[in-house]
């Protein structure tokens, strides 16, 4: 059709076009206005983050090419659009890319030529038959396995375009969605895997993940932030959410006697957690009623949308507005939005949280309720093919409560498991490859997509991590704690190294004057998350993959044979003896002496 037009007509209709597109921002074509007359004002949900890209272009700032590609074509607009090109096979071009992942599905060519789609669970629980379900979906129209996440999610790669829109409508059909899993959006909403099961939980955090995940979905205004953002809700139980890494953290405090508000069950807020910017969230000092934490959330995340940076993609999360203004101005502005104070609680009117157990996601449980238990599948780096993933659902329909609820730790976990039948579940977990015992390396180890599925990754952290495992397991025999050990790609840190005990984060090494690399990382320890929240401290640089498992046996060695016995921990072992010393000792070890 565009060959009928001359040169002339094209340009018109390119013009014709850009003005369409233009007046859709200020909500009305404003046609026959004066030169002179104001521009209208924007109008409808999209109207707060349009002002918000106009007060930083009027302050002579220049927007990033995402903002660039939200203003041209909101992606909710353009999803039928999206949808017709990829039913014909078209792969996405970037800004058709970052469009679609406001639909939960991600482009991530070259590692792999096709969509990956990140599915929204809330509180990381699904139903047998939706998890049974999304296996389905795997083999329908992507590569036949899936991966828990670092958010207690889900994703299914290897997705050809034309499959993009029809896995879609199999997650609507399973009452599922991905929309707004990725991009500049609220990503899934985590709390405590073991809530409503917990015997130490001070709160039930499943009806305010399913309210929060609700909020979102159903207001298009809180789409489209500077950057991404991230809400968690940890009830204070012995599974820990990782709250702290979160740019929002509800935690579940006990107020004691002589505060200023009312003894009992309260939500503590904490603010601006991103690990792989080396920040944890800090304590505000406020603490609210549980029904509501959403309309403060909505508040706190409205001053981030108005005041976050639209032109440095790297300096655009909450945490940089938080840094430049401090937390007392970010919260005024806060408590401006809502009209109202709120509530504060010094930290000595607090009970201090109850311990953790490392362990808690892995293993033999008793759950509150008399005569069940929740049983922890051990799941190295996530991944399970679409067979395990159908029969893990049977288990949990024949032997559990139905429910499969996934953990930040990238692993599941089965709940409402009778005494009489849990020798049947391990039995049967075992027949599919896996395990529930909570014993060496790999019930802590988590590693993000890596070189092979991400292109931001600079190693292969999924094939590392199990490399590692097989190493220590076969020279560590006698490791009998808990140790967490992250692997990450890239600065953006999806495996949290710097909360790990050992910590790597993807790095290319140099190992020829003419600059050839190979993959490798630099390595952190002593990281830690819940009661012993800390960013780990960085002990080596450029470290070659082939060399990280002697590493880490090293690190582990030297833990063991200078510790004061099982009960101190390798985060606490690492605290008392400063980092620099365990780098010390691990480089005495035969392991490193002997490739020095």
């Amino acid at each position: 059709m565009a060959d009928n037009f001359n040169a002339e007509q094209k340009r018109y209709l390119e013009g014709f076009a850009s003005g369409i597109a233009a007046a859709r921002l200020t909500g009305g074509l404003a046609i026959g206005q004066g030169a002179g007359a104001p521009p209208a004002e924007p109008t409808g949900p999209d109207a707060i983050h349009i002002k918000a890209q106009d007060r930083t272009i009027k302050d002579g700032g220049k927007l990033c090419d995402q903002e660039k590609w939200k203003r041209a074509e909101n992606p909710f607009d353009g999803h039928n659009r999206l949808k017709a090109e990829a039913a014909t096979g078209k792969q996405p071009k970037p800004e058709d890319n970052f469009r679609w992942r406001y639909h939960g599905m991600f482009w991530v060519a070259p590692n792999q030529v096709s969509y990956m789609c990140r599915i929204r669970v809330p509180n990381g629980i699904l139903q047998h038959w939706q998890f049974a379900g999304i296996a389905d979906l795997a083999d329908a129209h992507g590569g036949g396995y899936g991966h828990v996440t670092t958010r207690a999610g889900l994703q299914v790669r290897e997705i050809a375009p034309e499959h993009a829109q029809p896995f879609l409508d199999g997650l609507t059909d399973l009452g599922l969605t991905a929309q707004g899993a990725g991009a500049d959006n609220i990503r899934n909403v985590t709390g405590s895997p073991a809530a409503g099961i917990d015997a130490q939980e001070l709160l039930d955090t499943r009806p305010l993940t399913k309210a929060w995940h609700n909020w979102i979905l159903n207001d298009r205004s809180l789409y489209g932030l500077p950057r991404k953002f991230n809400v968690s809700f940890d009830g204070g139980g012995v599974m820990p959410a990782l709250e702290e890494t979160n740019d929002i953290g509800f935690q579940a405090i006990q107020v004691l006697e002589g505060a200023s508000v009312a003894p009992g069950v309260w939500m503590r807020l904490v603010l601006g957690g991103i690990s792989g910017h080396r920040d944890l969230a800090r304590d505000t000092g406020i603490v609210l009623k549980p029904e509501d934490c959403n309309t403060v959330a909505d508040a706190i995340i409205r001053v981030f949308i108005e005041n976050g940076d639209r032109t440095n993609r790297n300096k655009a999360r909450m945490k940089y507005v938080l840094d430049a203004w401090g937390f007392e101005k970010y919260l005024a502005a806060v408590e401006e939005k809502l009209g109202r104070k709120l509530d504060r609680v010094a930290p000595e009117h607090v009970a201090s949280r109850k311990p953790t157990d490392r362990f808690s996601h892995v293993g033999v449980h008793k759950q509150a309720q008399e005569g069940l238990n929740w049983v922890g599948v051990v799941l190295p780096v996530g991944k399970m093919t679409t067979d395990q993933m159908r029969g893990l659902a049977k288990i949990a329909a024949e032997c559990g409560d139905g429910q499969i609820r996934m953990t930040v730790w990238q692993n599941f976990i089965f709940s409402g498991v009778p005494d009489a039948r849990v020798d049947e579940v391990e039995a049967r977990v075992l027949a599919f490859g896996l395990t529930v015992k909570a014993a060496g390396i790999r019930s802590g180890l988590v590693a993000c997509t890596g070189a092979r599925g991400c292109k931001f990754a600079a190693s292969d952290t999924k094939g590392h991590a199990m490399i590692i495992a097989e190493h220590v397991e076969a020279t560590v025999t006698d490791l009998d704690v808990p140790v967490n050990v992250h692997l990450t790609g890239c600065h953006h840190s999806c495996a949290q190294h710097y909360i790990g005990d050992i910590g790597l984060i993807g790095a290319k090494v140099v190992v020829s004057e003419e600059g050839d690399t190979v993959e490798g990382y630099d390595i952190v320890v002593g990281g830690g998350f819940a009661e012993n929240p800390k960013i780990g401290t960085e002990i080596w640089k450029a470290v070659k993959a082939e060399d990280a498992p002697a590493r880490v046996e090293a690190l582990l060695r030297a833990y063991l044979d200078r510790r004061q016995g099982p009960e101190e921990s390798f985060q606490a072992f690492t605290s008392r003896t400063g980092a620099e010393s365990l780098r010390d000792a691990a480089e005495e070890q035969p392991a490193l002496k002997a490739a020095a």
